[in-house]
């Protein structure tokens, strides 16, 4: 018999692969199947990202847990392995040090809970038995893994089943498809949340329709970004459109949708969408002057390859292909999440297109940071997305369309701004 409680191996890994180290999927993957390896019963997974370094997490299992915390940034893992009964924890060791890549580690074993130093307590638990019953450990063990979006003052977080269904680090990005018990399957761009099947409609019915309505009459759209299709899907909803021209830089991105998120990117196969992949500030540069109704900026936030989409350059250039009471319509960011570049933004507009000419339609996301976010305006003519008089016309393209989000009282408030936007946007 152990003269000890329980078994605990304090454990430093080194020299680990940082991509590992920063996977939450693959971490909480490899410590449950350790605990396995060396006999455990698993009965709890509970793991963190914190974007956009570090992972947090514990297994808990009949024997006791192991934890881990992470540091990818240095290729380090701190790792607990607490044990008890006949368990041995070494297995579990030598198999984390073979998963993380670990170049170097330390480890020191300690007996915990000595036996002669203890006196057992002899006590009913006949009352108990029947609560304990209700706790008893499902055929397969609960999971418990969350990812986080954030930024240096404030994160969104969404638990997740820890399934992984695409994971490509492309030229430009790494694409993933997860999947969230709440909002479904969710496209991450760079540890970013994109999409999500519960709530994708809110943005893609927001950037499309108010933009359709106020115009009129668009023919020729172009879509830059938008790479999971819904943009492109909600515009050619509507029949008086004869071309539109999507141009993504990642090809990544439309693979994993339409794989993965076929009700999103559901329009690709249409015959009146000429896709492109390639560089969309490239195409706007070298795009003939006066050639689009409407062009539309589906980019991610200003890092990574949608950091141009937010230069002047950038939007003379869709001011200049623009047609003559034409529109442009931006992602502009959440005035309460990322400020400097939803101000920055819209300045360039006023500049470009005038300052009554660069209204801001607010919306709501659940997924996205905050929940409030932008779209920004740039209108090449007189027509007012506030002041639309087409209203019967919208309500029966919503009634017969069923969209879930837009409508033409939506559309009209979606204009008021409140007064700390104001301040924001008028200096």
């Amino acid at each position: 018999m152990s003269n000890a409680l329980g078994n605990h191996i304090l454990v430093e890994f080194m020299g680990c692969d940082p991509h590992i180290m920063n996977d939450v999927s693959s971490i909480e993957r490899d410590m449950v199947d350790a605990a396995l390896k060396a006999g455990a019963t698993v009965i709890n997974s509970t793991f963190h990202h914190f974007s956009p370094y570090g992972v947090s997490g514990v297994v808990v299992i009949q024997e006791s847990h192991l934890a881990i915390h992470t540091w990818p940034e240095y290729g380090y893992a701190a790792v607990d392995l607490f044990t008890c009964g006949e368990m041995d924890a070494w297995i579990s060791f030598d198999y984390l040090k073979e998963c993380f890549g670990a170049k170097n580690y330390s480890a020191l074993e300690m007996k915990r809970g000595a036996v002669q130093l203890l006196t057992r307590n002899d006590f009913d638990i006949s009352s108990m038995r029947q609560k304990a019953s209700e706790w008893s450990n499902p055929e397969m063990y609960t999971r418990n893994v969350w990812f986080t979006d954030k930024d240096d003052n404030q994160a969104l977080s969404l638990r997740y089943t820890g399934e992984v269904f695409f994971d490509v680090q492309s030229p430009f990005q790494r694409v993933r498809i997860l999947e969230s018990p709440k909002y479904g399957k969710l496209l991450t761009l760079d540890d970013m949340f994109m999409t999500t099947e519960k709530d994708e409609f809110h943005y893609h019915e927001m950037i499309s329709h108010p933009a359709m309505f106020t115009h009129g009459n668009a023919k020729n759209i172009l879509v830059i970004g938008g790479g999971d299709g819904g943009t492109v899907r909600e515009f050619l909803r509507h029949e008086g459109v004869e071309k539109v021209t999507m141009v993504e830089i990642d090809g990544e991105v439309i693979k994993a949708c339409k794989e993965h998120l076929p009700s999103i990117a559901a329009s690709f196969d249409h015959p009146k969408l000429n896709l492109i992949v390639g560089d969309g500030i490239a195409f706007a540069k070298e795009a003939a002057n006066e050639s689009f109704d409407l062009v539309i900026v589906d980019g991610s936030d200003p890092v990574g390859p949608a950091e141009g989409l937010f230069s002047v350059e950038f939007y003379r250039n869709c001011h200049r292909i623009l047609k003559p009471g034409g529109i442009l319509v931006a992602q502009g960011e959440s005035p309460k999440f990322n400020e400097q570049a939803f101000t920055e933004l819209n300045i360039t507009l006023q500049h470009i297109f005038g300052k009554e000419n660069a209204p801001v339609s607010l919306f709501f996301v659940p997924t996205y940071p905050t929940g409030m976010w932008s779209f920004q305006y740039g209108l090449k003519g007189s027509a007012q997305p506030k002041a639309i008089t087409n209203e019967a016309e919208i309500e029966n393209f919503v009634n017969a369309k069923g969209l879930k989000y837009y409508n033409s009282d939506i559309h009209k408030a979606s204009f008021a701004l409140p007064n700390f936007v104001k301040s924001l946007i008028n200096g």
